[in-house]
């Protein structure tokens, strides 16, 4: 399938809204215009024409060209070791002996993927997420599935979906979001499906991959790597699985996305403004009674047709100004102004604190020093002060790259309050000590600047200068 790419002045996918109130004829509803919309007429005729299966796809997965840029893949993604403890640089010492037996054990039909070993990682809002961990080898055989698999449903997908897809993201998901806010859709569908990845129905997984592919012989290893179990790390037997998709596994976001492209497709055909990733969605009205309908739809098709459920706490229609979350972002009408703003939402705050903490421990046998030490002579040629501020620049580079499209209350400085947490951990991790103290004045903001220390309000108005600066170009 080919696609138009319409691009603004500036080279830029350009993002619109195509929610029901704005173009009733437009019944897909998309939101990003770089392919041709779609009519309801056109979806008819389409659905008369004979759909063109793929028969022969085993050999395209198990060949050894395509196995070996997966291994490329997973061992740049590097990753722990599954239930067999092969790591990637133990594979690695005879990758092309174990890449040459992994293609002859696909081709001979013999390959069976091991159980996907469970770990727990805490969750920012209180609990633990289970990820599933499957062997090298394993991950391989996904990487490999997903190089052939990934592009047959590309051609399908639509564009209200943005997670883990070629060219899309969260960047291409807030643009439209940010878009519909700005249009002036007032209701949102702030929703959540409960524990999608552990719910996910096996044989729809199974017939939903069957509308394009009809290699037998792939839908059979997908099934298996669907029911290869989980070993987790105190139980010695293996608990099956019979629903869910592993995640973390390299083949789950495509699984995911397939398996929601039955709700994309629906709520398309109503004309309903939703921006989905992964399995994050909300949907925008411009009505509290477009937002009911929208969430009942949603629910008919999530809950009826895909055995999903959506969780009673975490869905709810709410009006834009009262507020909703997605995808780090917080929006809200300003109570003093009215205006929208975006900025970081607590949950995300969290986080970059924790992240912040632990790139800037105190030494278990540090004791609190004194200020003579405490010099600039001293500290910039200290390798562990170095280190701790290499990582901690290195982080506040990267979130920066994701929260600098906040609309803040405080322009000019929306983040003094992330700025001042980490040069207090700085100043902490130097000198052991807490609290106020002479240790504030000794390493004041440009005493920390001078050994390098990044500032996040320095990096966002940089951002805002060179946003401003750059020229428009046309076509």
């Amino acid at each position: 399938m080919r696609k138009s790419t319409a691009k603004n002045g500036v080279g830029q996918l350009e993002l619109q809204i195509a929610f029901p109130q704005e173009q009733a004829n437009n019944a897909t509803g998309e939101t990003q215009d770089n392919g041709p919309q779609t009519s309801s007429a056109s979806v008819a005729s389409r659905s008369k024409t004979p759909k063109r299966k793929w028969y022969s796809l085993i050999d395209k997965v198990y060949a050894l060209p395509n196995l070996e840029a997966a291994w490329e893949k997973v061992q740049a993604n590097d990753g722990a070791p599954g239930i067999d403890r092969v790591s990637i640089q133990g594979f690695e010492k005879d990758a092309s002996t174990r890449l040459e037996r992994l293609s002859a054990d696909l081709r001979a039909k013999t390959y069976r993927p091991q159980p996907v070993r469970r770990v727990f990682i805490p969750k920012s809002g209180g609990g633990q997420r289970p990820l599933g961990i499957p062997t090298i080898r394993d991950r391989i055989v996904q990487q490999a599935l997903l190089q052939v698999m990934e592009p047959i449903f590309e051609a399908k997908f639509s564009k209200l979906s943005h997670g883990f897809r070629p060219e899309r993201g969260c960047a291409t998901a807030l643009s439209v979001v940010d878009r519909a806010v700005r249009h002036g859709y007032k209701w949102v569908v702030d929703a959540d499906i409960r524990t999608f990845f552990d719910t996910v129905d096996h044989d729809l997984m199974i017939a939903a991959l069957n509308e394009e592919i009809a290699d037998g012989s792939v839908l059979k290893l997908i099934t298996q790597i669907l029911t290869a179990g989980t070993a987790h790390p105190s139980v010695s037997d293996v608990e099956p699985t019979e629903l869910g998709t592993p995640q973390g596994s390299p083949l789950s976001p495509l699984l995911a996305n397939i398996y929601l492209h039955r709700f994309d497709v629906a709520m398309a055909e109503a004309g309903y403004g939703l921006v989905r990733y992964a399995d994050d969605f909300v949907i925008f009205a411009k009505s509290e009674e477009a937002a009911t309908s929208a969430l009942n739809l949603a629910r008919q098709i999530l809950e009826g047709e895909l055995k999903l459920a959506l969780h009673p706490e975490k869905t709810r229609i709410v009006s834009v100004e009262a507020g909703f979350e997605f995808l780090g972002y917080h929006y809200f009408a300003d109570p003093k102004t009215g205006s929208i703003v975006k900025e970081v939402r607590q949950k995300s705050v969290h986080r970059f604190r924790e992240s912040i903490r632990r790139r800037t421990p105190r030494l278990i046998t540090q004791r609190p020093v004194k200020a003579k030490h405490v010099t600039l002579a001293r500290l910039s040629k200290n390798e562990r002060v170095k280190t701790i501020i290499a990582g901690v620049n290195a982080h506040l580079h990267g979130w920066h790259g994701y929260f600098r499209q906040v609309w803040s209350r405080y322009p000019e400085t929306p983040f003094r309050n992330f700025d001042g947490f980490v040069r207090q951990r700085i100043r902490t991790a130097i000198t052991g000590r807490v609290g106020p103290g002479w240790w504030n004045v000794q390493l004041n903001n440009q005493t920390l600047f001078a050994l390098g220390l990044v500032s996040l309000d320095d990096l966002q108005r940089k951002y805002r200068q060179d946003q401003g600066a750059t020229p428009a170009r046309k076509g």
